[in-house]
C-alpha cells in the first residue's frame, strides 16, 4: 500500500532512452511558470560522486559522519549514508515539505506512485502498464490502442497541462 505523502506525486517511468530526463527537463519551467515549487527525485543505478576524495565533505563522510550538510551562496548540499538506496519512500522522507507544491520523480518505475509512463516503440522494450495499475498516462510518440490517456511526448505543454488537471483533481481534456 502506498504511504499518503502531503502533495501529489507523479513518476515518469520508463526504460531508459525513453526520454524521461528530456521531457522532465521540459516540464519543470512549464509547471513553474504556473507557480509551482518543484522537487525533482531522480533515481540513477549508476554510482555517482559528487562528493569526491580531496573535498571536505567526503573527509567528513569518512571519518564517520551520517550526514553532511554544505552550504554556499545560493545552494545546500547534503551528504548522507542511505540504507535502501532502491526505495522511492527513503528518497521522499528528505523533501521539505513546506516548500514543494509538486514531486515529480524520474525513475523508479517499479515504486508504488502514480506513473505516466514513457515509451517509444524504438527502443523495443515492452509496456509497463498492463501490470502497474499506478500508471495514469503514457506519454509516446507512437500510436497506441490503450484506455489510458495517450499524450503526446512531443508535446510537453500537453503533459503538464495533465500533470495540472490530475494533480488538481480537474478533467482533462485532450
Amino acid at each position: 500500500m502506498a504511504k499518503n505523502w502531503p502533495k501529489p506525486i507523479i513518476a515518469l517511468a520508463g526504460y531508459s532512452g525513453s526520454g524521461k530526463t528530456t521531457l522532465l527537463s521540459q516540464l519543470i519551467p512549464l509547471l513553474k511558470k504556473q507557480g509551482l515549487r518543484i522537487v525533482v527525485v531522480k533515481h540513477s543505478h549508476h554510482k555517482l560522486e559528487l562528493d569526491k576524495p580531496g573535498k571536505d565533505s567526503h573527509q567528513f563522510v569518512e571519518a564517520g559522519a551520517d550526514q553532511v550538510i554544505l552550504a554556499c551562496p545560493n545552494k545546500r548540499y547534503h551528504f548522507s549514508v542511505q540504507q535502501q538506496h532502491d526505495e522511492l519512500d527513503e528518497q521522499l522522507n528528505w523533501v521539505n515539505w513546506s516548500l514543494c507544491d509538486l514531486v515529480i520523480v524520474e525513475g523508479y518505475r517499479h515504486s508504488n506512485v502514480t506513473k505516466i509512463e514513457i515509451y517509444r516503440k524504438l527502443n523495443a522494450k515492452p509496456l509497463l502498464h498492463p501490470t502497474d495499475q499506478q500508471i495514469i498516462a503514457i506519454a509516446t510518440p507512437d500510436k497506441l490502442e490503450t484506455d489510458l490517456p495517450l499524450l503526446d511526448l512531443n508535446k510537453p505543454k500537453q503533459i503538464s497541462d495533465f500533470i495540472l488537471a490530475y494533480t488538481n483533481k480537474v478533467k482533462f481534456v485532450k
